[in-house]
């Protein structure tokens, strides 16, 4: 590939999102941003055995454990790990709020797009990666693999999943981290939109559990500014059908002082915890927000 492969992606995340199949999207986006680096963001390749799982197409044959083959008749893969080792659960939130695209991408268009390519700069490193989707409940939940062939299920379940219904974030999680039985990189894309409070409990949690916790929270532009000037009628993404005609200039001020407050809130909640949360709009180039975040993981990660 050519040192001009990112270039070659359009910037604006709508064209970005029309620009070919996810997981081709995600390779390029993920190829271009890390040509010329050689240090992964994340922790490295493992050198401890822990266990066996099954022999999946794509598996490398060098994992095969033909000792186990001979007992048993049935192929077997080696998994390793050791301190430096790194087991992800991208967590994606497909409720209805997410179906929100204002005059761009819709949120979870973004969304997808920023976990596909996540999913496969872990891959790349050899990292085992799996994906777990939800609106009010889990809806599809893929254990990790380092296996190549994670990519091709991960990013098919991507694109075929819809936004749903609505969603209490902090009940979703708390009834997945049973599931995790090992420390884990707990990576979630949502709008974070749940009570804040239950939240904050849940991520405790987690942190409790000696997760590492990233959370890109997808926005849409008009959701930070709240443009609207005329009467507009609002309508409900989460619940039954429920529209609402209202005067946005009178309801402006009120909206971005609780917008403001929760954004403030969740981050100060972050914080706390030592969880790397950020912001991402969707009207910004997906190239330049995962190379930014890239950029300071790595230098965390390897400092001068």
């Amino acid at each position: 590939m050519s040192a001009s492969s990112e270039s070659a992606l359009p910037e604006n995340p709508a064209d970005l999102a029309s620009f070919g199949r996810l997981e081709i999207v995600a390779k390029q986006l993920v190829e271009g941003l890390m040509m010329g680096r050689h240090r992964s963001p994340f922790k490295g390749s493992s050198v401890e055995f822990v266990e066996h799982r099954e022999y999946y197409p794509g598996d490398e044959i060098r994992h095969i454990d033909w000792r186990a083959f001979g007992k048993t008749g049935r192929y077997y893969v080696k998994e390793f790990e050791d301190e430096t080792n790194l087991r992800a659960h991208i967590l994606m939130d497909a409720s209805g709020s997410m179906a929100y695209a204002g005059k761009g991408v819709s949120k979870f268009v973004y969304g997808r797009m920023l976990a596909a390519a996540i999913t496969w700069l872990m891959l790349c490193q050899r990292d085992s990666v799996g994906l777990v989707t939800f609106d009010s409940k889990i809806r599809e939940q893929i254990k990790p693999s380092s296996s190549r062939d994670m990519f091709r299920r991960i990013t098919q379940v991507l694109e075929t999943t819809t936004p749903g219904a609505e969603t209490s974030l902090a009940e979703v999680i708390d009834a997945l981290l049973p599931s995790i039985q090992r420390r884990s990189l707990l990576v979630l894309v949502s709008d974070c939109f749940d009570d804040l409070d239950q939240l904050r409990r849940v991520l405790q949690k987690c942190r409790h559990g000696k997760h590492e916790v990233m959370i890109f929270r997808i926005t849409a532009p008009e959701e930070e500014e709240f443009p609207f000037e005329r009467p507009t009628q609002f309508c409900s993404l989460e619940s039954d059908p429920h529209r609402l005609l209202v005067d946005p200039v009178r309801l402006r001020r009120e909206y971005l002082r609780q917008y403001q407050e929760f954004s403030a809130g969740l981050a100060k909640e972050c914080g706390a915890l030592g969880i790397d949360s950020r912001r991402l709009l969707t009207n910004e180039p997906l190239q330049k927000t995962l190379g930014n975040w890239l950029a300071e993981r790595m230098e965390r990660r390897h400092p001068k």
